[in-house]
């Protein structure tokens, strides 16, 4: 599983990093959870604004924190597809 964090490096940025690192391991999930702060790479995305979060190539939130229920079941999610 691959899971991007896109920001400046905020405070919420940084929460959203937490979070995803909590329930993943929570749910006892090893993946590649990678930050991108460099405006270029995250212009590629076409954004609202950040934070953003994107697993496994799909944008799943921008602009906001997504609940920990949100993170659960988008990270399922994306397992059930791999």
């Amino acid at each position: 599983m691959d899971i991007k964090i896109l920001g400046s490096g905020c405070h919420d940025c940084l929460r959203l990093e937490l979070l995803v690192g909590q329930v993943l391991a929570e749910l006892g999930i090893e993946a590649n959870v990678q930050r991108i702060e460099d405006t270029r790479q995250i212009d590629r995305y076409a954004l609202a604004g950040p934070p953003a979060l994107i697993i496994n190539g799909r944008l799943v939130a921008e602009r906001r924190l997504p609940t920990e229920e949100e993170l659960r079941r988008w990270i399922m999610g994306a397992l059930k597809n791999e």
